[in-house]
């Protein structure tokens, strides 16, 4: 609420893990917004998240005033055309939506409020588009601040061309880890998950013990329990010949697919399903009901089942060549077990093909603190551009680390932020050289770095 009465736009990072109340928070926020005569946005990642998201909002909502849609790619051309119309004419208060909400056509009255779900999921671009969304009403945008007083205790604001922008995520992607050193985005951090949450062991499964480990998930389900396999790819490209079930490097490459047909019959009297991208929406759906009722008790998936699938029965998570995704994204994947009170442990198995894969996935053993593991990705993987959309990579700085030379940051930051806090526009003579590099060296990519 801070924030929102400041003179500037909000650009807050809410990092909490999978679970912990994210969606409330942001929820709160878009009322404040839509309290003050302004509209809100929320963007997910999947349509599945989306019409998760906009589900929940409806039961939170229901008998209130507040009018809210859903935008999603799925949506006939009509009822897109009639939710654009509804947004440009102040008839939404929130709209809840993947990235149709950053669609050509898309206009708000008066956007006061983008909330990014996931923020990690979305590209640079994106997220900057979502921030940048121009409003058609005379004076729109949001107020700044949104819910200042005047003397009289009125509501007042001038307008700005800006709305405040709230990112989410259970692990800050190194980026924007990096910026937060600068001051770019403020943080906030959810770090208690609500009650009712049971405990995730996370064990690295190397091929020596690849048949107990399958053993245990056996013996889980043979107790009621419920499990996901995570593959990296849907099925074989046509340059790849399918892996026989003793090549040693099957686990490298094993599809979606291929695990199905592997897993099928080795838990068929527990009910095995198939589910991934590529599948009609419809027929996704009736798939994770499925497992959701518990008709069908193994669910082999890809990364469609990272963010918005809540199983509450579901306490073992196998993610199969695990060394093929980054940190963050398995911390993501094993946010779907242990949801449930009515669990006391839940297990999180990352399956790898050789020995040398298993000491970089050592950290996802040792904590299930999402920004330890943004810390790790950081050192690993560098902290992308600053000014541009790559958003890992070598770092941009010739004598600093970000990873180790935090305190020497923090001075340096301290001491800009003094500089541009007494000369905003750069123009003392003394910083005029310093502006035109930075116009030379980044040009319009400058506004990016507040994408989040």
């Amino acid at each position: 609420g801070g924030d929102l009465a400041k003179p500037e736009p909000m650009n807050r990072l809410l990092q909490g893990d999978v679970g912990s109340g994210k969606t409330v928070v942001a929820l709160f926020a878009a009322l404040v917004a839509v309290a003050n005569g302004r509209q809100a946005a929320i963007m997910a990642p999947t349509e599945i998240l989306a019409s998760q998201h906009h589900d929940r909002i409806a039961q939170y909502l229901a008998g209130s005033r507040v009018r809210f849609a859903l935008l999603t790619g799925s949506l006939s051309a009509g009822e897109r055309k009639r939710i654009h119309g509804q947004l440009a004419e102040g008839e939404l208060d929130l709209v809840v939506g993947t990235s149709a909400l950053v669609s050509e056509g898309v206009r708000f009255a008066r956007l006061g409020l983008a909330v990014i779900d996931e923020q990690h999921k979305f590209g640079v671009r994106q997220r900057a588009e979502l921030r940048e969304t121009k409003s058609v009403a005379k004076g729109g945008g949001v107020a700044d601040p949104l819910f200042s007083r005047n003397a009289e205790g009125v509501r007042s604001g001038v307008p700005n061309t800006f709305p405040h922008l709230l990112v989410m995520t259970a692990t800050p992607i190194p980026r924007s880890l990096a910026l937060t050193v600068f001051g770019d985005l403020a943080v906030s951090i959810i770090d208690e998950l609500p009650p009712g949450r049971g405990r995730t062991e996370t064990r690295v499964v190397t091929e020596a013990n690849r048949n107990a480990a399958l053993d245990f998930v056996g013996a889980r389900l043979a107790r009621g329990g419920q499990a996901f396999f995570v593959c990296p790819r849907i099925g074989a490209t046509e340059d790849e010949s399918p892996r026989s079930p003793g090549d040693e490097e099957r686990e490298e490459t094993i599809s979606a697919e291929q695990a199905y047909r592997e897993l099928q019959p080795r838990f068929e009297k527990h009910g095995v399903a198939l589910v991934h991208g590529q599948m009609p929406r419809e027929r996704q759906r009736d798939v994770l009901a499925a497992f959701a009722a518990g008709r069908v008790r193994v669910l082999v998936a890809t990364t469609v089942v990272e963010v918005g699938v809540d199983i509450a029965r579901a306490d073992v998570m196998g993610v199969l060549a695990a060394e093929c995704f980054g940190l963050a994204q398995l911390h993501q994947l094993r946010g779907r077990i242990g949801r449930s009170a009515d669990i006391a442990r839940s297990y999180c198995l990352l399956f790898v093909s050789k020995d040398s894969d298993a000491g970089r996935l050592d950290i996802m053993e040792r904590t299930r603190d999402g920004f330890r593991i943004a810390e790790e990705d950081l050192a690993r993987r560098g902290p992308g551009q600053f000014f541009g959309v790559a958003q890992h990579g070598l770092p941009e700085f010739v004598h600093v680390d970000l990873a180790k030379d935090l305190n020497l940051l923090r001075e340096a930051r301290k001491d800009a932020f003094a500089g541009v806090q007494a000369d905003p526009t750069l123009a003392a003579p003394g910083h005029v050289q310093l502006r035109r590099h930075m116009q030379a060296a980044y040009g319009g990519a400058l506004g990016l770095i507040d994408a989040g």
